[in-house]
């Protein structure tokens, strides 16, 4: 088995550290090998130098469903701590926020691809750090997509936004340490910053390989699987088609009234799509797009986590419905109401 960044922190206390005040960005994923969370070993340790704790989005208890949900400030009944939400009023942390600490830990599970937003909550974190004067330590965690393969397009700098704030690919084959070395080193960012890395790790190593307990670190990202597949099937975000939102299998299942899965599969016979199978399903989501309406689709069923590419999968499939349903297919609103039961072509 791995350890991690906090199964690490737990074993070899630096003494240096004595006398500080301490906070701490994670959320309810943020547990060491033996399912204990990591603010409660804090407190254990820390006592009264444990002062703040901070929340990515979808809050600290992974409670928000909905994917732009902001999130309130509230006080943590385990420990009794002020938590202070980083996807709500404030996406940067506020200088206020930051006062009763000298060290903040970051222990936050990422998942691999661009658009998840945790890696941007860290780095406002070492930009309010650098004008703070502050410390920050990560506490490292593996990709559980893998370290060794890079998918995807470059983000363009027209395109930032709180999905996307660097140049990074799509799936950037990154730990959250070493995207925090990258962007406060090559962005010019300056925080006093430290990474407490992995053991055991290697970077061929995708998560069922780590023997690591898997929690879920948003609501729609329960298994690795799920994982897996996101580099690739978030791109039905920005559509009307269903990327499996209120399903049991969110990102692993796609698809919308209008497909026909025959025709799609014949677009995409000459594709060369490895390591999985498209295998053909109806599903009708509970929530979100579709909500109550059966769509037809696809379950993206890895059979070969090495060979297969998400991104090129997801690229090839969005290809294939954009060239056949010319007229139905749309990108979304950021003002549409994403319940799509009464659209004019169902």
């Amino acid at each position: 088995m791995i350890k991690t960044g906090l199964d690490v922190l737990a074993d070899e206390w630096q003494s240096e550290w004595t006398g500080c005040r301490f906070g701490l960005l994670s959320n309810q994923a943020s547990v060491n090998a033996n399912l204990e969370h990591g603010r409660v070993l804090l407190q254990k340790k820390l006592g009264q130098q444990f002062t703040t704790l901070f929340s990515p989005q979808h809050g600290f208890f992974s409670e928000q469903q909905d994917n732009m949900i902001e999130s309130d400030h509230q006080i943590d009944p385990v420990t009794g701590l002020p938590i202070y939400s980083l996807y709500g009023e404030h996406r940067k942390p506020t200088e206020s926020m930051f006062a009763d600490l000298d060290i903040l830990f970051i222990d936050l599970v990422d998942v691999g691809t661009r658009v998840y937003t945790f890696l941007y909550t860290m780095a406002y974190c070492l930009e309010r750090a650098a004008e703070c004067g502050k410390k920050i330590i990560i506490l490292d965690r593996p990709n559980p997509i893998g370290g060794d393969l890079i998918e995807g397009n470059i983000l363009q700098d027209n395109c930032k936004s709180f999905v996307g704030l660097f140049p990074l690919p799509m799936r950037h084959g990154l730990t959250m340490g070493e995207l925090a070395l990258l962007i406060n080193g090559e962005y010019e960012i300056g925080a006093e910053l430290e990474v407490i890395p992995l053991k055991g790790w290697e970077r061929s190593m995708t998560f069922r390989h780590c023997g690591y307990p898997w929690i879920a670190p948003s609501p729609n990202m329960p298994t690795p699987e799920t994982a897996m597949v996101y580099p690739g099937q978030v791109l039905w975000e920005g559509t009307t088609v269903s990327e499996g939102r209120g399903t049991t299998q969110p990102f692993e299942f796609v698809g919308a009234p209008y497909w026909n899965y025959n025709e799609i599969l014949e677009t995409l016979a000459d594709d060369d799509l490895h390591g999985c199978i498209l295998r053909p399903i109806v599903f009708q989501p509970t929530s979100g797009k579709w909500a109550e309406s059966n769509c037809n689709g696809f379950q993206i069923y890895v059979t070969d986590e090495f060979s297969f590419r998400p991104y090129r999968t997801g690229l090839a499939l969005l290809r294939a419905v954009m060239g056949l349903y010319e007229g139905k297919f749309s990108y979304k609103s950021p003002l549409t109401n994403m319940n799509l039961k009464n659209c004019p072509w169902t």
